[in-house]
């Protein structure tokens, strides 16, 4: 079984066409409630300054939040940004996998390969960056 968190996190970096064919795919078979409409607001990051160990508001970030009941289960869904289809689908997908709906395992692998797919994209896009890399070793040598 994968966790909320790592489906949330495949779903909110991969192909957003995958989040929107599981979402449609509930609520063909069961139907869905909205129990919110997406609405947009703002949610303060707290980070921990790691010296002192202290927590501190770095600010505030926008999000857009929909929740969503299906088969008697709540989902929410709540993403960075202005991505209203996108906050739906998940609050669609978290209740589907809050009431553990026989269609929800058949999703293993299409989440599955879609985290396979983010971690290559990843590799790609450090490999582009790191070619740029400067060695500061190189420039403090006689030779150079």
């Amino acid at each position: 079984m994968i966790t909320r968190l790592r489906r949330t996190r495949i779903l909110v970096d991969g192909d957003e066409g995958l989040a929107k064919a599981l979402a449609d795919e509930i609520a063909r078979k069961y139907g869905v409630t909205v129990l919110e409409d997406t609405n947009e607001g703002l949610a303060m990051i707290r980070m921990r300054e790691s010296a002192q160990n202290t927590k501190y508001n770095l600010g505030e970030v926008l999000v857009t939040e929909a929740k969503a009941v299906v088969a008697g289960s709540i989902g929410i869904g709540i993403v960075v940004g202005r991505k209203r289809e996108l906050a739906s689908n998940l609050a669609i997908i978290d209740a589907a996998c809050s009431a553990r709906l026989p269609a929800t395992e058949a999703w293993r692998d299409r989440l599955l390969s879609e985290e396979r797919a983010i971690a290559e994209r990843r590799a790609r896009e450090d490999q582009s960056i790191l070619r740029t890399r400067v060695s500061f070793e190189t420039m403090d040598s006689p030779e150079a």
